[in-house]
C-alpha cells in the first residue's frame, strides 16, 4: 500500500471567517463544498493541482446536533480555543488504495460523492493532528472537478514532540510526497503554497 497527499484541512469557527481569512490571504476564491449530516459541519474547497485540495471546515450552525463527536477534533476544548484566535491549518489527510477495516473507517457520502476515511469515534486527530487521516475514494476525488487557479502546495511542514513515531507512521504508509518531519514542542503543521501572486505559508 502507497500513500500520498489527498487534502490539507482548514479549520475556522465560521465558514465565512474561514473564507475571508483565507482568500485575503491567497488572493483566490474558494469553491462551494457542501455539508456533513453525519458530522454537522459544512465546507468550501480549493483545487491545489489535478491530485490535490485544501478545504476549509467549519461547524454547520444550521444542522442538528450530531449523534457523534465531530470530526477533526472541533468539539474539544482545546480546537475551540485554538480557533478562537483565528482559522488554522489543523490536520492532512493522505489518500490510500484501501483502508483498512476497523472501529475508525467511515463509509461516507454526499451528492454523488462516495468515500471511505478514518475518523476516530471521539472525533480526534491522529498524531494530534501531524499523522493524517486516511482516504480512499469511491468516485473521483474532488480535484478532478474543481476549477484550476493556479495554487500549488510547494511544502508540507510537520512538528511533532515524536518525530521518530511520524516517521516510522508514514514509512509504514509507504507515503509518497514531499513532507519534511521535524522535532517540536507541540505538534504544527505549516503548509507553503505558491500562489499566482507569490508563496503564501498557512
Amino acid at each position: 500500500m502507497s500513500a500520498r497527499l489527498d487534502h490539507l484541512v482548514v479549520a475556522a469557527r465560521s465558514l465565512q471567517e474561514g473564507r475571508d481569512w483565507l482568500e485575503g490571504r491567497l488572493r483566490v476564491l474558494l469553491q462551494p463544498g457542501g455539508e456533513h449530516e453525519l458530522f454537522g459541519t459544512h465546507n468550501l474547497l480549493l483545487s491545489l493541482g489535478p491530485d490535490a485540495y485544501l478545504e476549509v471546515i467549519a461547524v454547520n450552525p444550521d444542522a442538528p446536533p450530531p449523534a457523534r463527536a465531530r470530526w477533526f477534533a472541533l468539539d474539544t476544548p482545546g480546537m475551540q480555543e485554538r480557533l478562537s484566535h483565528g482559522p488554522a491549518l489543523v490536520h492532512w489527510v493522505a489518500q490510500v488504495p484501501q483502508v483498512p477495516a476497523g472501529p475508525d473507517a467511515l463509509p461516507l457520502s454526499r451528492g454523488e460523492n462516495r468515500w471511505v476515511l478514518t475518523v476516530p469515534p471521539d472525533g480526534s486527530l491522529p498524531g494530534g493532528g501531524a499523522a493524517p487521516s486516511l482516504i480512499h475514494w469511491l468516485t473521483p476525488p474532488p480535484p478532478t472537478r474543481l476549477p484550476d487557479v493556479g495554487v500549488r502546495l510547494s511544502g508540507l511542514r510537520l512538528g511533532s514532540p515524536e518525530p521518530d513515531g511520524l516517521r516510522a507512521a508514514l514509512d509504514a504508509l509507504r507515503f509518497q510526497g514531499e513532507v519534511e518531519v521535524v522535532e517540536a514542542p507541540q505538534v504544527e503543521l505549516r503548509a507553503t503554497l505558491d500562489t499566482p501572486h507569490g508563496p503564501v505559508e498557512l
